[in-house]
């Protein structure tokens, strides 16, 4: 049996990306044999990347590129399982080349964007990959496709709120102030906007906001007309703080992000907002629980 050296452990986790100690292990079983080491590991990275598959993945980052001609762009969620390996270098690269992919390919779904071309395989080969190297789940949630007849600009805070913009006139400056804007929006305690415009507005919402405020201002007991006033204003100020128009700029909340659209000769025609893990369940350990439930059964 070949001597176990540093630089083969080294040469092998060059290869796989694994930890040392596999790697170590994988040599020895394979008698110093580098290739077939390499195979048992990619064995065993196999069945830790269908294991990890269970594990809820609501970490991550948001993905997002322009085509140069800053008329498509796409923004996609690559999720994982904590914040440390959302920093990873190659996790971060990851989810930009799949927005990349999606701008330029325009797939239908996950599905199709799995199957997409990438690097020497396809996406569904390098995302196992990754899995193999960092040990964690590592799964595509989301993307959208955006292309405009203006031009795209987009915002990206701490790397898990994107924001993609399609405006026309104005300038850069005028398209990355107001990704920013719509960005802020998602903040805890701020308004986020649903829609462009109040034309935009889903109808049903407003009869649901329009039912709940009538029932409470009849409370009042104020004549119908005075009530039917009263509705009308709490429908215009609900509309205005949940339409991207309506709501007080956020570089300068004394003029809306109407007129300080007006000012520099722009409109907006649409915007999309991710969030990373937003709707996602995630685990809470609770460890309380867990030691009662072992004195139960000691």
């Amino acid at each position: 049996m070949a001597e176990i050296t540093a630089s083969m452990v080294m040469d092998l986790r060059g290869r796989t990306g694994l930890p040392m100690m596999e790697c170590k292990k994988a040599l020895t079983e394979a008698a110093g044999d580098l290739g077939k080491a390499e195979e048992l590991l990619r064995i065993r990275s196999g069945a830790k990347a269908l294991k990890a598959a269970d594990r809820v993945a609501a970490e991550g980052v948001i993905g997002a590129f322009i085509a140069a001609d800053g008329k498509t762009g796409a923004m996609l969620e690559l999720n994982c399982e904590t914040d440390f390996v959302a920093r990873n270098v190659d996790f971060v690269a990851f989810a930009r080349a799949l927005a990349q992919l999606v701008a330029e390919k325009n797939p239908a779904d996950v599905a199709a964007l799995s199957t997409l071309a990438y690097a020497s395989g396809d996406v569904e080969a390098a995302r196992r990959a990754l899995v193999q190297k960092l040990g964690e789940n590592v799964s595509v949630r989301r993307f959208v496709r955006v292309a405009s007849p203006g031009r795209l600009a987009q915002y990206v805070h701490g790397g898990r709120i994107g924001v993609t913009v399609a405006y026309e006139g104005g300038d850069d400056e005028t398209g990355k102030d107001v990704a920013m804007h719509v960005a802020a929006g998602a903040a805890p305690g701020a308004a986020r906007p649903i829609a462009v415009s109040r034309d935009h507005v889903p109808h049903e919402l407003i009869e649901r906001e329009r039912a709940i405020y009538t029932a409470q201002a009849a409370q009042s007991g104020k004549p119908a007309e005075i009530v039917a006033k009263m509705v009308e204003g709490r429908i215009n100020k609900f509309l205005s703080e949940v339409t991207l128009l309506g709501q007080p700029f956020v570089k300068n909340p004394d003029e809306s992000v109407e007129k300080y659209l007006k000012e520099r000769g722009a409109s907006v025609k649409s915007f999309e907002l991710y969030v990373v893990g937003e709707g996602i369940d995630k685990k809470k350990d609770d460890f309380a629980a867990e030691v009662a439930a072992m004195a139960r059964t000691a």
